[in-house]
């Protein structure tokens, strides 16, 4: 049986990025995020709905995000589930947390300098992007061309569910 792991994420940081190094030098980041959903409650009457959930970047992307990012920036994270156990004081403990895989700065500075999105970029912060380059003199890295929409060259995605 195929087995698919994927989550998308749009919300805003919860708290802080805590950036540190493993020994290699690989940097880590981990931060909250706060997703907002709303619900109709028993009444009729619509409530929101906030989930929590810990986030995890490597290497370049877990910079980037703690040099241009801070509580209150909203953010897209794109990633994998991971379940962690430990024991702490002789109880055993578990999370599942979120391993990012892709990041994108949501919103951008508006003339004030503040982020119209309601986060709080930094004001040196350049334009977001789609891809973090870590060679200066390298290109965009490549995609290949997918064909969509069912025609010639088109196969349809097995999904596991």
């Amino acid at each position: 049986m195929a087995s698919f792991n994927r989550v998308m994420l749009m919300g805003i940081l919860s708290r802080d990025i805590e950036l540190s190094f493993l020994p290699s030098g690989m940097a880590v980041s981990e931060f909250g995020l706060a997703v907002n959903d709303k619900r109709k409650n028993s009444e009729g009457q619509w409530v929101d709905d906030v989930n929590f959930f810990d986030i995890t970047l490597f290497g370049r992307t877990a910079e980037v995000a703690s040099e241009y990012l801070s509580k209150g920036s909203p953010i897209f994270i794109e990633g994998r589930l991971k379940y962690d156990s430990w024991e702490k004081d002789g109880q055993k403990r578990s999370k599942v947390k979120v391993i990012g895989e892709r990041m994108q700065m949501i919103g951008g500075r508006s003339d004030g300098g503040g982020n119209p999105g309601g986060g709080s970029v930094r004001e040196s912060a350049p334009p977001p992007q789609r891809y973090v380059n870590t060679n200066d003199n390298a290109p965009p890295p490549a995609r290949d061309a997918q064909p969509t929409g069912g025609g010639p060259g088109y196969d349809e995605p097995e999904i596991p569910f």
